[in-house]
């Protein structure tokens, strides 16, 4: 087969292979390092085919075992589906950051519970909304729930939203937060899903909050009431 020679890259053409005769081996074993006796083409033993000149043979693919066989079927089959993708399920809470005045210091509650890996996070009492109320009145019913304190709502520290996956259920949750003051009550009278309930200073309640949401919330609140 004739025509013009394949190009590299770089527009500099190949060299050519000058053609060798080759010569079939015959079935006579080889003794002593010498050459195999040459034997005439047959229809059973025919000739290797000519390599045309300035190419080169095609190496013989490696038959592929069971775990590539596995990883191909993997790649153009369907794939396993992965837990947390399909519709987003959006909920709605509310909570508060409760400050009281300590003399010229300030400080705020936070509550702990742990987490499904075990951990022990501290954080703002918030919980949903339930049918019939409005955030306002929710995050007041939340606070007292779960840190047994009693709070009146002074302002409107906006809203915080994030993603997380519950039993392979992908959920865009959204947590209102309002500033409240402490009014009364004891910690004693939390709900058992809580810890701990404990005053912190605010610079420290800052640091401690384990989510980046309820710190920025918490931020707020410090801008707030300086």
């Amino acid at each position: 087969m004739t025509g013009e020679p394949d190009q590299s890259e770089g527009g500099e053409q190949p060299k050519r292979r000058r053609r060798r005769r080759r010569r079939k081996p015959s079935g006579s074993a080889i003794n002593g390092g010498g050459r195999a006796a040459t034997t005439p083409a047959t229809d059973d033993a025919p000739r290797a085919a000519a390599v045309p000149p300035g190419t080169k043979p095609k190496k013989k693919q490696p038959s592929k075992g069971r775990k590539g066989a596995a990883k191909g079927a993997a790649k153009g089959g369907a794939r396993k589906p992965t837990p947390g993708k399909g519709p987003v399920h959006k909920e709605v809470s509310a909570g508060g950051v409760v400050y009281r005045r300590d003399g010229d210091g300030l400080e705020v509650v936070l509550a702990s519970r742990r987490t499904r890996r075990g951990e022990l996070a501290w954080g703002l009492a918030k919980g949903g909304i339930e049918q019939g109320e409005d955030a306002e009145t929710a995050a007041v019913r939340e606070v007292r729930e779960e840190t047994g304190l009693t709070a009146e709502i002074e302002a409107d520290l906006g809203d915080t939203k994030y993603f997380y996956v519950w039993d392979d259920v992908r959920i865009r949750k959204t947590v209102h937060f309002f500033l409240m003051r402490h009014t009364g009550g004891d910690t004693g009278d939390r709900d058992d899903e809580m810890e701990e309930v404990r005053w912190f200073p605010m610079e420290r309640a800052i640091k401690r909050a384990a989510y980046r949401g309820e710190r920025d919330m918490l931020q707020r609140a410090a801008e707030l009431l300086r």
